[in-house]
């Protein structure tokens, strides 16, 4: 067996070199370490924000209001009971065309009929009366004047005179009874005839029953403060149709007579009737239960372009009010707005920071919030009246990188998927 012997000079020589590596295998551990550690913090710092970006470009641009209603024909007439009475006879039916003057249908007269009657009776008699009252008076009035002059004569007595005179004033006032007599009896006969008349309903306008809601032989019944009165037939013009829409508060400051409409039936499917706005109402719709926290709604009235024949009056609408039309504005998705705290000179100020509105633009890789004016703003986009310029990278989204972004954020845009 042999054993090798170490050299005292080669241990030593190990010793010195294992030494000397310690200090660099130590040192580039902790630079390693350090390293990590800043690029760690450096990508905290610098985490980037996924955001979908567009470039501000130039659109035509319409703002269109929608509201919705029920179709209405512009001459709609109510035909009620002006005067009581069973029903004799109906001479139209439900659809209908009529003229105006056509008849539509009667009621029993006979009552009114019979007064007629007896008011021309009466008449008649207070004439005859009035004859005789006005021969008796006459003959009265010449007998005072004989008796005056034979009493300035000194003939007769002051009291023959005096009788006489009292008789002539007895009767010329019972000729200006009878005449009262006579009026109030032509008045009578006046009303009577009228009532009469309205017995006979002939139709006022030109158009189509729409609406016919008795039966002959029931009775027709005159409205009361309390109760109204029996509504027998309704007449429609359907030549000229309008749409009567409610629109919200917030909306009908921006309606004006003369607009253009888009208006949809949902009973003509596939079909689009134009029309221009003419009535936009004045004070909000009354509603029976209302809260002060209610919006309000306001009358609209569309009257349609050659209304189709087939459209009916009570049929369910909506309407697309076009407000404001421009072409190649710049715009933006709507979506890109945001409110942002505007940044105070008095930080220390106990007032409420003013808010206001605009769109983040990518710059050099990072978000910088610029503040714009709007313009009007149409169904997925809006103006840009001034604060961006054309071509411009615009941050569109989503809503919750929005909500965080800060000047000087480093985004990671991302291309708008595409709608299938």
């Amino acid at each position: 067996m042999k054993i090798k012997i170490l050299r005292t000079n080669d241990m030593n020589g190990k010793k010195k070199s294992t030494s000397k590596k310690k200090p660099i295998i130590i040192t580039l551990v902790v630079v390693a370490v350090v390293l990590i550690v800043f690029f760690n913090l450096q990508s905290r710092r610098e985490k980037s924000v996924k955001v979908t970006v567009e470039k501000a470009q130039k659109h035509d641009l319409t703002s269109v209001i929608s509201a919705s209603g029920e179709v209405k024909p512009k001459k709609n007439v109510n035909i009620s009971a002006h005067v009581p009475g069973r029903i004799l006879k109906i001479g139209v039916k439900e659809g209908d065309v009529v003229k105006k003057g056509d008849f539509l249908l009667k009621l029993d007269s006979t009552q009114y009929e019979a007064n007629a009657e007896r008011d021309q009776a009466i008449i008649q008699s207070n004439r005859s009366a009035l004859i005789q009252v006005e021969a008796r008076m006459k003959n009265d009035m010449n007998n005072y004047g004989r008796q005056k002059k034979l009493f300035d004569m000194q003939l007769i007595s002051k009291e023959q005179l005096e009788t006489s005179q009292v008789q002539y004033d007895v009767t010329r006032a019972q000729y200006e009874a009878t005449k009262n007599q006579i009026q109030q009896a032509e008045a009578s006969l006046k009303s009577t005839l009228d009532s009469l008349s309205k017995t006979v309903y002939n139709a006022p306008i030109d158009g189509i029953i729409t609406s016919l809601r008795i039966e002959e032989g029931e009775v027709a019944i005159i409205g009361t403060m309390n109760n109204p009165g029996t509504v027998l037939m309704t007449i429609a013009d359907l030549s000229e149709m309008e749409v009567e829409v409610e629109v919200d508060e917030t909306d009908v400051v921006g309606v004006r007579l003369g607009q253009t409409a888009e208006v949809k039936v949902d009973a003509l499917a596939g079909q689009t009737l134009k029309g221009t706005v003419t009535e936009v109402g004045s004070s909000a719709l009354q509603k029976l239960t209302t809260t002060a926290q209610e919006s309000k709604d306001f009358k609209v009235v569309v009257t349609l372009v050659n209304p189709p024949l087939s459209l009916k009056p009570g049929l369910s609408a909506s309407a697309d009010i076009i407000v404001a039309e421009k072409k190649g504005v710049l715009a933006v998705p709507i979506s890109a707005l945001i409110l942002k705290e505007k940044e105070e000179k008095n930080p220390a100020s106990s007032k409420k920071p003013a808010e206001e509105e605009g769109v983040f633009v990518v710059e050099a890789g990072r978000a910088k919030f610029y503040p714009v004016v709007k313009g009007i703003t149409g169904e997925l986009l809006i103006e840009i009246s001034s604060g961006l310029k054309e071509g411009q990278d615009i941050i569109v989204g989503p809503y919750s990188a929005l909500r965080t972004l800060k000047d000087g954020t480093l985004i990671k845009p991302e291309e708008k998927k595409k709608e299938s």
